[in-house]
């Protein structure tokens, strides 16, 4: 954890008041937080699969998620107001950049024909968002206690302005973008 906090303090707020000429430090985007979400449609059919998601979710991250519910009813997904939809863990500070650390050096790199992330995922206000499309590229996750192959969307939520900017921030972090 420290070691990604002390290059962001060190190497990448330089390199970035360089390039977007910020006059100070403050005006540099940071990481704010991020969220990580696990959607679980097949829990109304099975209501273990909520609990086995949200247990390699409390894994994965060392905090207990919280469950999501459907804010409206749809008839055509057999989805009513109020229903258990899925999991989300939102980490903050210390637990952040310690995720944060393990998802680019370990974890993406068990990716299967990794080639980089998507760098058309920004939202135009600074904020990037990924998925995975199984929760096995962790290395906490023991193959032999996963029921079924879950994918998660991972959010990374940034103070700053523009895509450009975020962008800049989260490449100087060490987020391996595709060319």
């Amino acid at each position: 954890m420290a070691r990604i906090k002390e290059m962001y303090q060190k190497d990448v707020i330089p390199a970035l008041m360089k390039k977007f000429s910020y006059t100070t430090v403050m005006q540099a985007p940071k990481l704010e937080k991020i969220v990580i979400n696990i959607g679980v449609g097949d829990s109304k059919e099975n209501p273990k699969a909520l609990e086995n998601a949200m247990n390699d979710l409390s894994i994965i991250t060392g905090q207990k998620p919280i469950i999501t519910k459907a804010k409206k009813s749809i008839a055509g997904f057999k989805i009513r107001e109020g229903m258990n939809l899925g999991c989300k863990v939102t980490l903050r500070g210390e637990k952040m950049y310690e995720f944060f650390d393990r998802l680019v050096n370990v974890a993406l790199p068990r990716v299967r024909d990794f080639r980089g992330l998507n760098v058309n995922s920004f939202d135009g206000r600074g904020n990037y968002s990924m998925g995975l499309k199984e929760q096995l590229i962790f290395p906490e996750i023991e193959y032999e206690k996963v029921d079924k192959l879950r994918g998660m969307d991972i959010i990374f939520v940034t103070t700053a302005k523009t895509d450009e900017e975020a962008k800049e921030l989260l490449s100087e972090l060490g987020m391996p973008f595709a060319q």
